[in-house]
């Protein structure tokens, strides 16, 4: 009797589970496939008033590559289902930390990018946005030797930070 008990509680959890959905998403996205299916992103120019010859395309092809790696969305040319424009505005460095003898012992490296983003499924997720990322070096360093590094830093966090504000929702 009890192991007719058992099999019947068994299969009581097994009809309750049956109808159950549990989804999880390990990349952050919250797109919906059935609506959204492709994304643009055009260049980004640098404009700012310190230039930095591989800046832009390194900017831009590290926003393509975040969208690639972690949506389903397909990547077109132009008029995206998701679009996204926009330019570097500031590519600035800056002393900080000051010594006693008044010269700067660190140094900060600030990028800084305008984005115009469309959701042509939802255009209250519109915005334009400027997103910022900063890396401090020693003041004592040539910037040439730190300047690949600090940028592959900065273009990863500001792309995270677009990632976010564009299909993650956060």
């Amino acid at each position: 009797m009890r192991e007719i008990r058992n099999i019947g509680l068994f299969c009581l959890l097994a009809i309750c589970c049956a109808g159950c959905k549990i989804a999880y998403s390990f990349n952050g996205a919250s797109v919906d496939y059935t609506v959204t299916k492709t994304v643009s992103i055009s260049d980004f120019p640098n404009q700012a008033p310190l230039v930095y010859p591989p800046l832009s395309q390194n900017f831009t092809e590290g926003l393509k590559d975040i969208f690639i790696r972690r949506t389903k969305l397909r990547m077109v040319s132009a008029n995206g289902d998701l679009d996204l424009e926009g330019e570097i505005i500031g590519y600035a460095v800056a002393p900080m930390a000051v010594k006693e003898d008044a010269y700067s012992s660190m140094t900060r490296l600030t990028l800084t990018v305008r984005v115009r983003f469309a959701n042509r499924a939802n255009p209250d997720k519109d915005f334009e946005r400027s997103f910022s990322a900063y890396r401090e070096f020693n003041s004592n360093t040539m910037m040439e030797t730190v300047q690949d590094e600090l940028n592959e830093e900065l273009i990863k966090e500001i792309t995270d930070q677009i990632y976010n504000s564009t299909v993650a929702d956060w």
